[in-house]
């Protein structure tokens, strides 16, 4: 299977992709989304996989795992209005796989494409992601489905899973033993009301905008994470932070609900944390908002995508050493009473 391993090994974003953020593109993609989920009719005249379907849609011959013959390992199709794929239980060579923006409701013909690498599930009406566990597939996309739980999907070499646009409340059954490769989970445009159950020990990018979040809890240990996507959710407040999160760089607050200023002294413990956005958060309004940030993460050099200036940095300094001479002396006459030995 040496062939199959190659195709995609260490797949992974660049993290300047993951960090791009074109707000109107992605307001606007979301917006034509709904439109599209609102007119899709609730029966379809049944439409079965055909062989004439499949010749139209292979392509990618390569040798099989034994070496000795070849098979078309690619299948794309897109847009058949298909709601019925159990002809591909033949076609056990498929590493890579597109059956997107059909009318699909169940995937369990899938189970027996033991060779899948690379799977987009999109725009159907599955209820679930669930499969057996497939060894090799390492990207697999289910989005703007109608998915109500993250159960059953346990692929030990998965690195990139997106379940955006679905109907999830909680996560649940994502096995950190068997999901150990896993690096970027995007699960934007849910209806999560929580953070918990996202304990994924090699998880580098997570994206949760526009759900129902009210706080985070639950990511504390995850180490390896660098990119958090909380944009337009109902965050109040910034606990759930700690320095365990060595590892995160950008973290995307937009649209949210905090609206104290002290609260971005919780951010203080993050060593790595250099791009933060907080837009359209009730504290932007604050006069002394930029300052207060970079007084508080000396190490940030990105607020709201603009970088720090030197001038700013060397205010924020001379105000760190104020405050820090203040605390001393506020310290020092406690110090002296408890040295008297008049008290």
């Amino acid at each position: 299977m040496s062939d199959e391993d190659d195709d995609l090994e260490d797949y992974e974003p660049e993290p300047d992709d993951l960090e791009k953020e074109d707000d109107e593109k992605e307001i606007e993609d979301w917006d034509d989304y709904g439109k599209d989920r609102e007119e899709l009719p609730k029966e379809w005249i049944p439409t079965p996989l055909t062989e004439a379907m499949m010749k139209e849609a292979l392509s990618l011959l390569c040798k099989t795992g034994n070496g000795l013959a070849h098979a078309y390992v690619k299948l794309e199709l897109k847009e058949r209005d298909l709601t019925d794929i159990n002809l591909l239980r033949s076609y056990i060579h498929l590493r890579y796989v597109d059956i997107s923006e059909n009318h699909l409701t169940d995937l369990s013909p899938l189970n027996f494409l033991t060779h899948l690498l690379w799977l987009k599930a999109d725009s159907n009406q599955l209820r679930s992601a669930r499969l057996n566990e497939m060894p090799y597939l390492q990207i697999a996309s289910f989005a703007y489905n109608q998915i109500t739980d993250t159960e059953g999907i346990t692929h030990p070499r998965l690195g990139s899973l997106d379940l955006k646009g679905n109907r999830i409340r909680t996560v649940t059954g994502l096995d950190p033993q068997k999901l150990n490769s896993l690096h970027t989970l995007e699960l934007r445009g849910n209806q999560l009301e929580n953070t918990l159950g996202i304990s994924l020990p090699k998880l580098k990018n997570l994206f949760l905008a526009q759900n129902m979040l009210r706080k985070v809890e639950g990511l504390e240990n995850l180490s390896h994470l660098t990119t958090l996507h909380l944009r337009d959710n109902q965050i109040e407040t910034l606990d759930g932070f700690s320095k365990e999160m060595k590892s995160l760089q950008y973290l995307n607050l937009r649209g949210n609900l905090v609206s104290d200023l002290s609260e971005l002294a919780k951010l203080r413990d993050l060593p790595k944390l250099r791009a933060l956005v907080l837009l359209d958060n009730p504290c932007t309004d604050e006069n002394d908002y930029r300052q207060e940030a970079l007084v508080q993460m000396a190490h940030l050099e990105r607020l709201d995508k603009e970088f720090y200036e030197e001038e700013e940095r060397a205010e924020a300094e001379e105000i760190r050493q104020r405050m820090k001479e203040d605390q001393e002396q506020e310290a020092e006459p406690e110090h002296d009473l408890e040295q008297d030995p008049a008290y």
